[in-house]
């Protein structure tokens, strides 16, 4: 395995800053620093790498990705991992997923630990203004929170999907406010706002992170319209698959008018020279699609479920149409991005990705040889330049033979060998490394923040209460039947202190007087329901088709009152006291503020 720790100057620095030293040897004013570039890093969300017409889809229409790719470097075979969390992790470390404690989606396992160095921390060391706009899922309370990982700026949802995309409730900065319209679209134009109101002449980090094409499959009608009566080419003909992969492709369509608008942004303001722009997707495609003959999608270790597209961007820097045929991995963003903007990491980083700077700027090296592993559930691949030995240890040559259709593990044993040998060395290095600690013990009282949430995502039920839909990222607990039930959320306090406590429900008129417990520790508060709240359930009015996650619905605040919490761990238990009718209230979260 390679391993690059910090960076060396690029080589285009080098005429600038001699530049600047001799203009300053010529004047008595202090000499003037060359500016940084910008930096915007894309994110989809479950796109596959087929889903762009200039990949040859000829169902979709993609302008400005198109343009983006043509207008800079595009890379040939750029590796993710096969879901989202771990992804974003390897995004924003630069080393792998599982080193950084990521080892699942929710429940804490989409965490990344406090001892890594997130590539936005290194840019705000470094002077930069930083924000992340949309989908975070590296973790919610603080100090997992973007706002305690080096994002001055945040606005999105921290959970690993959301249930609506128009108006939705969102987090902006800790707190929870609504939405404007479809959600790429707010998420752009906070992003837009965030470039436009420059303060100063610092230079911007934007992780803006989009939440689609992943489902619920909602889009705005004017993209649904070009697409709902085509018959889509790689999906099957019934009408479920043909509308999910009609409504992905028309959430990919607003992605690059999205997309379109922010360029159009940074030419007109005159920013797009000193501005490095980067678009890729976080896993294959969420659906059977066509993605240029690759077995797998989204999940799996397989080529189809890990090859993502890489443009990026850089006006006068990187040469037009620069095509990277070298394979590379989100493993390698953050140590490029500290290349190409001469940064200074705080600390030393032992990154697992390989600057790629090189490459990009067109610099005579010597390329190395290399492997990127890919992991899930159990499931190992290794791909090197030319093989890939997938989960099951078949082996193929993915230049003659892309699609894997051929294992030719028998005819090249010497290959197979090699390339055991790497996985076995990576399990050993990398899978080692995984704790298996509790992970379900989520922080309240850091001190940068003063509000945490504890949402349903982060809770047990127990007895009879279930969740509104088995994936937990948005859900709410129902079904509270009996007063033997109770919910709980183990708590890590890090401040002793007063905390404000609310709780966030619905109830209909059958359910209004019941009373319930919340204890956390010695110490208990009790409540009373003694207000309707019963809003309908929202999402399936914007469904193209039916979807897998929870329905979402309007969620009351209740107070429940103040309590003393001492620093340390504590389990809370939400029980009923009573309950009037044939259920109790509907629950969504908990709440605390630091008094």
């Amino acid at each position: 395995m390679t391993t690059n720790t910090l960076v060396t100057t690029p080589r285009y620095i080098l005429p600038i800053i001699l530049g600047a030293l001799f203009f300053a040897s010529c004047q008595e004013e202090k000499p003037t620093t060359p500016r940084q570039p910008n930096v915007i890093i894309i994110l989809a969300d479950d796109q596959g790498w087929g889903d762009l017409s200039i990949h040859g889809n000829k169902d979709i229409s993609t302008p400005y990705l198109d343009q983006l790719a043509r207008g800079g470097a595009s890379f040939d075979r750029f590796y993710v991992q096969p879901v989202c969390s771990p992804t974003r992790a390897e995004l924003l470390t630069g080393r792998y997923h599982l080193r950084a404690g990521v080892r699942g989606t929710s429940a804490g396992g989409e965490r990344i630990d406090l001892d890594e160095a997130l590539i936005s921390e290194v840019f705000h060391d470094n002077g930069y203004r930083t924000a992340c706009f949309g989908k975070w899922h590296s973790g919610g309370q603080h100090p997992y929170h973007p706002n305690s990982r080096g994002f001055d700026e945040y606005y999105g949802f921290t959970s690993g999907h959301w249930g609506h995309y128009f108006n939705p409730s969102l987090d902006h900065n800790g707190s929870m406010v609504k939405g404007q319209g479809f959600l790429p679209d707010d998420l752009t134009d906070h992003a837009m706002s965030f470039i436009d109101s420059k303060k100063s002449e610092d230079p911007l980090f934007v992780f803006l992170a989009y939440n689609t094409p992943h489902s619920p499959m909602q889009v705005p009608d004017e993209y649904w319209e070009r697409h709902k009566d085509k018959v889509i080419q790689g999906a099957p003909r019934d009408t479920v698959s043909q509308n999910h992969t009609r409504a992905a492709l028309a959430m990919v369509e607003n992605l690059d008018y999205n997309v379109g608008r922010l360029m159009d942004q940074l030419e007109q303001q005159g920013q797009l020279e000193n501005t490095i722009i980067l678009y890729l997707t976080d896993n294959g495609p969420n659906g059977i699609r066509w993605n240029g003959n690759m077995k797998g999608r989204k999940g799996s270790t397989d080529e189809g479920g890990v090859r993502s597209p890489l443009f990026i961007n850089w006006k006068n820097q990187i040469s037009q149409g620069l095509k990277i045929p070298q394979i590379s991995s989100v493993l390698d963003i953050a140590p490029t991005l500290v290349d190409l903007c001469n940064l200074t990491p705080t600390k030393s980083i032992s990154y697992d990705g390989n600057s790629l700077s090189t490459l990009l700027l067109e610099q005579e090296s010597v390329w190395p040889e290399r492997h990127i592993v890919h992991y899930w559930r159990d499931k190992i691949s290794v791909r090197t330049q030319q093989y890939k030995l997938d989960h099951q240890e078949k082996l193929y040559d993915m230049v003659s033979d892309p699609s894997q259709q051929l294992d030719i593990s028998r005819s090249d044993t010497a290959t197979l060998a090699y390339l055991k040998s790497l996985k076995d060395d990576w399990k050993k290095e990398v899978l080692a490394e995984l704790s298996y600690e509790d992970i379900r013990k989520f922080p309240i009282g850091h001190k940068q923040n003063t509000w945490d949430h504890l949402p349903a995502r982060d809770g047990i039920p127990h007895g009879n209460i279930k969740r509104s839909n088995r994936y937990p990222n948005d859900s709410y607990f129902t079904n509270w039947t009996s007063p033997n039930d109770s919910i709980t959320w183990d708590l890590d306090v890090l401040a002793s202190g007063t905390y404000d406590i609310s709780i966030h429900y619905t109830a209909g008129p059958s359910q209004v007087g019941a009373k319930l417990q919340l204890s956390i520790g010695d110490a208990s508060l009790a409540l009373v329901i003694d207000e309707v709240h019963d809003p309908p359930l929202i999402g399936k009015e914007h469904d193209r088709i039916h979807r897998i996650e929870s329905y979402v619905k309007d969620f009351k605040e209740l107070s429940v009152g103040q309590i003393y919490l001492e620093k340390g761990q504590h389990l809370a238990v939400l029980k009923a006291l009573n309950i009037v009718g044939s259920s109790a209230i509907d629950v969504n979260r908990i709440s605390f503020l630091r008094v």
